[in-house]
């Protein structure tokens, strides 16, 4: 499985940004996508995650609100919608699939995950 992440880039503090992440190699449907972030210095951080069984969204708590997940299976896209965007958004942004349907304690955990993309550097000055 490839994962291709792309929709990053330079944005003001308040503004909105998409980032999408197309899998190829294998239908993701029935597995849990999610993305992650890690900002310089830090660790890598769960943002938030879809099952595919039955759609069910896993938040990051301090993101909620302001970040939304979907995907298309049709397309075997996966999307992360970026709202209010502040300065400490600033990081590298990473989808990941999991092989299976993931309960939400797992599906924060980026070990749940087995294929990860390459990232796309998401910069929001102030």
């Amino acid at each position: 499985v490839q994962l291709q992440a792309s929709g990053g880039g330079l944005v003001q503090a308040g503004d909105s940004l998409r980032l999408s992440c197309a899998a190829s190699g294998r239908t993701f449907s029935s597995s849990t996508t999610g993305w992650f972030r890690q900002a310089p210095g830090k660790e890598r951080e769960f943002v938030a995650a879809m099952r595919g069984s039955d759609r069910s969204t896993f938040y990051n708590r301090s993101l909620k609100g302001r970040f939304t997940v979907s995907r298309d299976n049709a397309k075997n896209t996966m999307y992360l919608q970026m709202n209010s965007l502040k300065p400490e958004d600033t990081a590298v942004y990473y989808c990941a699939v999991g092989s299976r349907g993931l309960i939400q304690s797992s599906a924060i955990m980026a070990a749940s995950y087995d294929y990860w993309g390459q990232g796309t550097l998401v910069t929001v000055s102030s």
